[in-house]
């Protein structure tokens, strides 16, 4: 039996995550959460836990892989083959014009942003230690702690956006940062609409876990659920991003069927206007600007335009194609086929397009995986749901990571240890026996028992 306070491993950590996590800038609390993960995954590895599921155990070969794809890429090859490989001819034949050879490289171009890439995987692979192995926490905490970060955040978006000058407030906690906007803990505003998106999913799977056969108590119960579920889509508002606008319909739409109940006739109709609009939500968020604006907003130059660093970004992949060009440099490779005549002081860090800024980097060995874990997650998210046993936070978790994986279609909320720490959890939730329950509370009707005398 795991002890109450072990229970609040998972939920503290990942509260920490989301208060000093919020982007790459802050790299002293990165540097915390890392420290305090790689004790998370040594205390995971040399505990004698219970046995995996088969699923968490899939999982974890999978992130095993993930690992050996970026271990192998900073391994030295000799010149020649390095230079045969995709991509890098023209490096090497630079050498050759200065009359030297080329040295020994590794896959990655740059070895060292690979190195940093990989030890900000930490924090997420921490939270699949603590749940998985460990066992060290409970559904309705890890709510808590969501939930608690989102309001924390949202208070702090209202003393932004009331600052006279945004750009020199101080409730702004990095220099660099989407200033006007309710970016709470985060750098970027999407990001934070991110964190507020999955909270409507956790908010929802509170509600169904705490529902009794008690009329009055779930009436007062779903009225505070309304109005918590108010104060996220005025953080929405808020916050002013355009993928928090246009996702928020689908995850709505999710997170009423998960409150309905499991025989309501409205819950197919309920899933078809959500997948309707979320197919309309990327078509849109994928035409904008990647700037915070309104709707309708045109992009301008070339580093606003997500169509067009799309573009370049698949001009690279087939370059680098099949290894790619390493985890983690996508900037400097972008800098190398980006149009020389509209360049600007605004360059792109990210492709705003995670699965292709994957694909450049990781080549095919990164498709492949990434195609393995999408099954993966599809099977465990049709089994969260078609399951009568399965917990209400393993249906939230299944809402919450397809929104961060939507999300992540036109943006790169996964490269904060917050929100990656986030999906860590969602998908500890899919995998785990814990998050599966023998029977729904509220969907049980009272024992009659007869009494013969």
């Amino acid at each position: 039996m795991v002890s109450p306070t072990r229970e609040w491993v998972a939920p503290a950590y990942l509260f920490l995550c989301l208060i000093i996590g919020g982007s790459a800038q802050a790299i002293w609390g990165n540097m915390l959460l890392q420290l305090l993960g790689v004790v998370i995954i040594a205390w995971a590895a040399a505990s004698d836990g219970p046995p995996l599921s088969a699923s968490a155990r899939n999982l974890f070969l999978i992130s095993v892989a993930g690992l050996a794809i970026i271990a192998v890429q900073l391994v030295p090859l000799p010149s020649s083959i390095w230079a045969g490989l995709g991509g890098r001819k023209a490096i090497a034949s630079s050498y050759a014009l200065l009359g030297l050879g080329a040295p020994s490289f590794p896959l990655s171009l740059a070895p060292y942003d690979t190195l940093r890439a990989l030890l900000a995987l930490i924090p997420p692979l921490a939270m699949l230690c603590a749940m998985l192995r460990l066992k060290a926490y409970r559904g309705p905490l890890l709510a808590l702690a969501l939930l608690s970060a989102a309001f924390c955040g949202i208070i702090l978006g209202i003393l932004q956006v009331a600052s006279a000058e945004p750009e020199n407030s101080p409730w702004y906690p990095y220099t660099q940062s989407n200033f006007g906007a309710a970016t709470g803990f985060f750098a970027n505003a999407n990001h934070m609409a991110t964190l507020l998106l999955v909270s409507l999913a956790f908010l929802a799977g509170s509600v169904r876990a705490a529902r009794g056969r008690n009329v009055h108590r779930n009436s007062a119960l779903l009225a505070v659920a309304v109005a918590a579920a108010l104060v996220v889509v005025v953080g929405i508002v808020l916050n002013g991003s355009l993928a928090g606008y246009a996702l928020a319909v689908p995850v709505l739409a999710a997170s009423t069927i998960l409150i309905m109940p499991p025989r309501s006739h409205l819950r197919r109709w309920a899933g078809i206007a959500g997948a309707v609009c979320l197919v309309i939500a990327l078509g849109m968020l994928e035409s904008s600007s990647i700037r915070p604006a309104g709707f309708g907003a045109e992009a301008q130059t070339s580093v606003d335009s997500r169509e067009e660093i799309l573009g370049t970004t698949w001009k690279a992949t087939r370059d680098f194609l099949p290894v790619g060009s390493g985890i983690g440099t996508f900037r400097r490779v972008y800098d190398l086929y980006e149009n020389r005549d509209r360049v600007t002081r605004t360059y792109v860090i990210h492709a705003h397009n995670d699965y292709a800024e994957l694909a450049l980097e990781a080549g095919v060995p990164g498709i492949a995986l990434l195609a393995l874990f999408l099954v993966w997650w599809s099977a465990a998210g049709w089994n969260a749901w078609r399951s009568p046993d399965a917990g209400p936070f393993t249906r939230a978790a299944s809402i919450a990571s397809a929104a961060i994986l939507a999300h992540s279609l036109v943006d790169f909320p996964l490269r904060t240890a917050a929100i990656s720490t986030i999906f860590a959890m969602c998908l500890a939730l899919l995998a785990d026996r814990r998050s599966v329950t023998t029977s729904a509370t509220s969907d049980l009707r009272p024992t009659r028992h007869i009494s013969i005398g």
